[in-house]
């Protein structure tokens, strides 16, 4: 998998994958190749999203006015 390729393009990839194999037309062993094929993007699109994770920064404004950056946390957002 190239670390070249873009999420968007691996998870159009992925979903294109997903359908294939839900129609049932496919051959045992090319469903066996669509479903490798199919885990390698799937592990590519999740470390691009962590990588993606990691950098986001939240803006705050503190209570003196100033814009601080803070680490990301998402349950934060959750609430």
């Amino acid at each position: 998998m190239s670390t070249e390729m873009k999420f968007e393009d691996a998870l159009k990839k992925l979903e294109k994958i997903v359908a294939d194999l839900e129609s049932g037309e496919l051959s045992l062993d090319d469903s066996l190749k669509k479903y490798e094929e199919g885990i390698k993007l799937s592990q590519f699109c999740s470390k691009k999203l962590d990588a993606a994770r990691r950098k986001v920064e939240v803006l705050v404004k503190s209570g003196s006015g100033k814009l601080e950056a803070k680490a990301f946390n998402e349950k934060e957002l959750e609430g």
